[in-house]
């Protein structure tokens, strides 16, 4: 995998941590747990992409 390849495949899993994260907030009950997992996963993603020099849109 080419470090391209890995930049936008790292900003699709982003993108789609941030949906999850915004679907859960619309619930009666948000899971917060859950909640917790996603955000500090798409932070770790977040990092790593920073840490390549690629800028995330957010």
């Amino acid at each position: 995998m080419s470090l391209q390849d890995r930049i936008e495949s790292l900003r699709a899993k982003h993108a789609a941590l941030e949906d999850a994260i915004a679907e859960e907030y619309r619930r009666l009950m948000p899971d917060t747990t859950n909640l917790k997992s996603m955000k500090t996963l798409k932070l770790r993603i977040k990092d790593e992409l920073t840490s390549m020099g690629a800028v995330t849109a957010h």
